[in-house]
């Protein structure tokens, strides 16, 4: 991981706006007021993986308020999960709070106000953070927003796998490739994913909510089916022993778009993670898009223009310059 920030560097009195500066460039801008500067201590450590990114942080005593002007002024629109590996901080959002001691995993929005609290004294709080962009979530905005400062244990069950994933590479001082880093963005997502379904599942059992329940499985269902040409409401409906007019009531219920919408967008976004992939760049893009269910070149481009805003190739061309230009080993 490359070193942004390290306190030590830098004069007591300046420490502040300069913490500030760069947790607005590396993570988002925050309103941050510190008890004691003249005794404050922080660093950050950075690794992008694709459109993701993890960072490693240290810090002491500490205030910080995402405001709705702050929002308003630049919003990446990331979600973004918090692991304490020591300390304790809490964080308000969305009308939920959490205190989260080691182990603790939380997830919140930076398109909502919010509002964290560190007051660890002299010694200071250790945490990993993964961000990406919220669209890569393939569940629907207001269910992410529900487990928002919700406290999630990153000691059992999947979030202990989440933990694992996120110390790992916090810790790892191997060199990490760009196109291990793409690789490692779709194992963030993945993981990020399995664990919101996991408890948006546990919180909406059977006798409360079936179709919620029943919403989730169709959702695991086009996801694992993605790459099948046959895939479409009809084949979903009949998966799940529903009636295509239930299926889409279920969709109507609980996503903002429709179900062949959702499939379609799930498919454009495979796609672009193939095309942004180095390792897959003898692969022609009509053989990706045939991949993930485009069997006409002309259909799939159009849709990917749509979806992005720029052809495949100039995509893919634009992506894989990135990558080279950003390649190389990792430094700590």
């Amino acid at each position: 991981m490359l070193t942004v920030f390290d306190s030590a560097t830098i004069a007591a009195r300046d420490r502040l706006e300069a913490w500030r500066n760069v947790t607005a460039a590396s993570l988002i801008s925050t309103v941050l007021d510190i008890p004691d500067p003249e005794v404050f201590t922080a660093r950050l450590r950075a690794m992008p993986l694709g459109k993701a990114q993890i960072s490693s942080m240290t810090y002491t005593s500490l205030f910080s308020r995402r405001s709705p002007r702050e929002i308003r002024r630049s919003d990446p629109e990331y979600v973004q999960i918090a692991l304490t590996r020591a300390g304790r901080q809490g964080i308000e959002q969305n009308n939920a709070s959490a205190l989260l001691g080691p182990g603790g995993l939380v997830v919140y929005d930076s398109s909502m106000p919010f509002e964290a609290v560190v007051d660890s004294g002299t010694s200071a709080v250790d945490m990993v953070q993964l961000q990406f962009p919220r669209k890569l979530v393939p569940l629907p905005a207001r269910q992410v927003a529900d487990l928002c400062a919700v406290p999630l244990p990153g000691t059992e069950g999947v979030g202990r796998v989440l933990a694992a994933f996120l110390t790992a590479v916090a810790d790892g001082h191997a060199c990490c490739t760009a196109r291990d880093a793409q690789r490692l963005e779709t194992i963030a997502v993945d993981l990020t994913t399995a664990v919101l379904a996991h408890h948006l599942d546990r919180d909406n059992p059977p006798l409360r909510s079936h179709t919620h329940v029943l919403y989730l499985r169709i959702i695991a269902f086009v996801e694992e089916h993605l790459h099948h040409p046959e895939l479409r409401p009809a084949t979903i409906a009949a998966a799940h022993r529903i009636s295509p007019r239930y299926l889409h009531r279920i969709f109507q219920q609980h996503h903002p778009v429709s179900v062949a919408a959702h499939i379609r967008t799930r498919r454009l976004d495979r796609a672009c993670r193939d095309l942004a992939d180095p390792c897959l760049d003898h692969v022609t893009i009509a053989a990706i898009a045939r991949r993930w269910g485009f069997s006409r070149p002309a259909d799939f481009s159009r849709a990917f223009h749509r979806h992005t805003g720029i052809p495949p190739r100039d995509y893919r061309n634009g992506r894989l310059e990135e990558a080279q230009s950003v390649g190389g080993p990792a430094t700590d």
